[in-house]
């Protein structure tokens, strides 16, 4: 697989299409589109018109494209678009699939004068489309936690990776240091920064606490932080400290801590580590999907799994638990480097788990056509190595067949079900389970 990362072209172009919004630029391996919908979600609770731009997108192209939380209607959309198309046409700069989707999704924004943009970088980030924001659009710059991926594009090591990741800063606009579980991504963080003339700051932390009513009033929601995991405190953490940041740039945006609490409480982030209840033949199903995709996201979900689903079991003696997988062919990632870090879940003591394991193909996104699935047979290898006794299910049929005799099947052993390996795959059960 090829792909050009050079902005030479999107600059070319981006001077006939020309972008003024406010931008929070957010670049990472995980989190930044949890982080995005934070960010979003607390600007649009201060009463301020957001644009968000995710990728890659769930159900359909227009929702990775969101004007004030709603993903932009189809026809202004295809409008958008074909303003873009025409433009890349007329003076032949040839721009890739997501370079055009990144010039619409900034001017579906240009046109609709949002008062704030937050992108979430594609892959990387120096060389990132979404790069090609100037400098003045630029508010603050944002790096969740990097790890090893898109190494043949990136880099072999955390640091290479974290160097053009952090390579979205920008002169003279503060780049925010999320949390991160190597040591050596801040001192290479530190010197990008300090080269681009990017004060950095370190993401303050977020830690869980009991309810106080005099400081938090009367108790009447069930959940003041509504995403799911240990890791969401991360992101929150560096969430809250790039609104501290945004609020010292544009104070006269009247961030109040009530609009803050109210953004937290009320952000939604489909597709990681979302529980959804579903009927089968019947039988009610407790899916829990998400998007896991690369080990270190495997090994959020499983230590998710093991405290949260296997957490309560301990004496009770054997439980079952169905997994519905599917994997992206992404060398040099290997299925084996994904799937160890998720297979065989980790019990407490004296709990015997059964374990049954569907390995399916995704839908081809629209527009990513370098996207590829590892052939469910490859999977099978790796998962009867790393669970010899489990009870395997493969298909090799297409979307939505796939999935729903997958959910038959796993309908049948009892038990929670957890959907991973994929975004794509979580796509492809919304678009069965959810729509």
């Amino acid at each position: 697989m090829s792909i050009d990362l050079s902005l030479d072209r999107i600059r070319r172009l981006s001077e006939h299409l020309p972008y003024s919004r406010p931008t929070i630029h957010i670049a990472g391996t995980n989190g930044k589109g949890s982080v995005s919908a934070i960010i979003g979600s607390i600007l649009s609770a201060a009463g301020l018109s957001v644009g968000r731009f995710n990728s890659p997108h769930l159900v359909s192209i227009c929702d990775c494209i969101t004007l004030d939380g709603r993903p932009v209607d189809a026809e202004t959309y295809k409008d958008v678009r074909t303003e873009v198309e025409s433009a890349n046409a007329t003076h032949d700069t040839r721009l890739s699939n997501f370079e055009l989707l990144t010039l619409t999704a900034l001017h579906v924004f240009e046109h609709a004068r949002v008062d704030v943009a937050v992108i979430e970088v594609g892959m990387g980030g120096r060389l990132d489309a979404t790069n090609v924001i100037a400098d003045d659009c630029i508010l603050v710059s944002a790096l969740a936690a990097v790890d090893l991926d898109h190494q043949a594009f990136l880099g072999d090591t955390v640091e290479q990776i974290a160097r053009e990741k952090a390579g979205i800063a920008r002169r003279g606009r503060p780049l925010v240091l999320g949390a991160q579980k190597h040591s050596t991504v801040e001192a290479t963080v530190r010197n990008v920064a300090a080269a681009a003339g990017a004060p950095l700051l370190v993401a303050l932390p977020a830690r869980e606490r009991a309810w106080n009513e005099e400081i938090d009033g009367e108790h009447w929601v069930p959940l003041l932080f509504p995403l799911h995991g240990a890791h969401q405190l991360e992101n929150l953490g560096l969430a809250m400290t790039v609104i501290s940041a945004v609020r010292e740039r544009k104070p006269e945006w009247h961030i109040t801590p009530r609009a803050v609490a109210e953004g937290v409480r009320s952000t939604v982030w489909p597709g990681r580590l979302s529980f959804h209840s579903i009927d089968v033949d019947g039988n009610k199903l407790v899916v829990l999907v998400d998007g896991a995709h690369n080990p270190a996201s495997a090994e959020t979900l499983a230590q998710f799994v093991t405290d949260n689903l296997l957490g309560s079991c301990e004496g009770a003696g054997q439980v079952t638990i169905n997994y519905i997988l599917a994997l992206s062919h992404s060398p040099p990632k290997t299925p084996m480097q994904t799937l160890s870090a998720l297979l065989p879940p980790r019990a407490p003591s004296g709990v015997q788990v059964d374990v049954n394991v569907a390995l399916l193909p995704f839908t081809q996104p629209d527009g990513m056509p370098w996207v590829k699935h590892t052939p469910p047979e490859e999977m099978e290898k790796v998962v009867t190595e790393l669970l010899p006794g489990a009870d395997v299910y493969v298909s090799t049929k297409p979307q939505p067949e796939a999935l729903r005799e997958a959910l038959q099947w796993v309908a049948q052993k009892g038990g929670p079900v957890i959907l991973a390996g994929s975004l794509y795959l979580v796509a492809d059960f919304y678009r069965i389970a959810i729509l």
